[in-house]
């Protein structure tokens, strides 16, 4: 028999963390207009619509589905429109269709939100819960703020190519943290546990708490800022390929690269795409928007490095991070004892494990609760479109 977890003040708390998640997502989405939510320039980019879908689809068949009695599913064509990659669920629309589709209609979207959050409320106000419920629940949560995330990249790259360059929102402002003297803070060689530890949520790819032995090294206060990289640029940094990886060097060659992702040389002056419109690029203000091939190449050209991610996460007490993900030279690959679970959530983490590089800590776009220092993010080496920057190691 399910242990039951019966309704307590605690799960009044968590009701409302579903609640406060679920609106967040829309909140996001009120500065668009109805023509931004269908718009995909490039595959990795998904439309607003989509990801609103997407997120409500996790809930409905990962929990209402399975778990409620009698349950009558919104629509049931939604399966193939939004599952994003699990093989195991069923078949699903290319990522690279998602901008095809014109239907559902944006207000099919929100009535399909309306639909699973009344029921999922429901549910949730039940004495329904159990520990493999609530473990579920609890990756709900954390996927849909991984997507608010990935909300803010993909609005910002279907505005930043919009030949008008529109603002998504002035009142939309990310807090820009004192800039403080650069300085490499030593770190000893030795023993250092890495990895998730602690009662509360983590994802699959952290656990595995382990000992690294790392050599002495020395890790940046600050991560890079546009004037230093900017410096990068007029030094020929990309003309020379000394710097660069083989295949960073072959991308160079490829999108002719030149600057940072929304970095534009206009009449003479660097000007860059952020969410309140074209600007000025702000010289102190942190890098953000580059790949692994020009964080490597940057680090290259400094005569430094990039952190390991054992490196990032046994310093990350000792500096402020958080404003940009952070590249480190680690590729994505599984703790010793990591295990993939059976069925569809098994498909989350591991079978990503090849060809992409890690990035630690969190952005400026990051949920709030939605970050700590064991976090494995992982990109593919040549995207950009994520809020990433640097931090040197010597």
């Amino acid at each position: 028999m399910k242990e039951i977890i019966h309704i307590n003040p605690d799960a009044k708390v968590f009701l409302e963390r579903f609640r406060k998640i679920r609106q967040q997502s829309e909140n996001i989405c009120r500065p668009l207009e109805i023509e931004d939510y269908v718009v995909q320039p490039v595959a990795d980019v998904s439309p607003p619509k989509w990801h609103l879908g997407h997120t409500t689809w996790f809930f409905e068949t990962f929990i209402l589905i399975p778990f409620v009695r009698d349950y009558e599913v919104f629509d049931a064509q939604y399966n193939f429109v939004f599952n994003s990659y699990y093989e195991t669920v069923g078949a699903r629309v290319l990522r690279t269709d998602r901008g095809n589709l014109s239907r559902p209609s944006v207000a099919d979207v929100y009535q399909y939100r309306a639909y699973v959050n009344a029921k999922m409320e429901e549910f949730l106000e039940s004495d329904s819960l159990t520990v493999e419920i609530n473990a579920i629940l609890e990756l709900g949560l954390n996927h849909e703020q991984q997507h608010q995330e990935l909300l803010y990249y993909d609005i910002k790259y279907i505005l930043g190519h919009n030949p008008l360059f529109p603002s998504y929102s002035e009142r939309v402002i990310f807090e820009k943290r004192p800039i403080k003297k650069n300085e490499f803070i030593p770190i000893s060689e030795g023993l250092y546990e890495i990895g998730f530890s602690g009662t509360g949520f983590c994802f699959d790819n952290e656990l595995g708490r382990h000992k690294q032995y790392l050599e002495s090294f020395e890790i940046a206060s600050n991560v890079v800022s546009n004037s230093e990289y900017l410096q990068f640029i007029e030094a020929g940094g990309y003309t020379n390929f000394k710097y660069w990886h083989s295949d960073g060097w072959a991308w160079v060659k490829e999108k002719n690269a030149k600057a940072p992702l929304y970095w534009h040389y206009i009449d003479a002056n660097w000007m860059h795409y952020t969410l309140n419109g074209l600007q000025a690029i702000e010289l102190d203000a942190s890098l953000c928007h580059v790949n692994f091939y020009e964080a490597a190449a940057f680090a290259s050209w400094k005569g430094m490095r990039l952190p390991k991610e054992y490196e990032w996460e046994a310093a990350s007490h000792l500096f402020a991070w958080g404003e940009r993900w952070e590249w480190t030279e680690s590729a994505y690959l599984p703790y010793s004892r990591f295990a993939k679970q059976s069925g569809a959530i098994g498909e989350y983490n591991g079978k990503f494990m090849v060809n992409q590089m890690v990035l630690r800590g969190a952005s400026e776009a990051t949920s709030a609760g939605h970050s700590r220092p064991s976090y494995r993010n992982f990109f593919h080496p040549k995207l950009q479109w994520q809020f990433s920057g640097i931090r040197l190691v010597k």
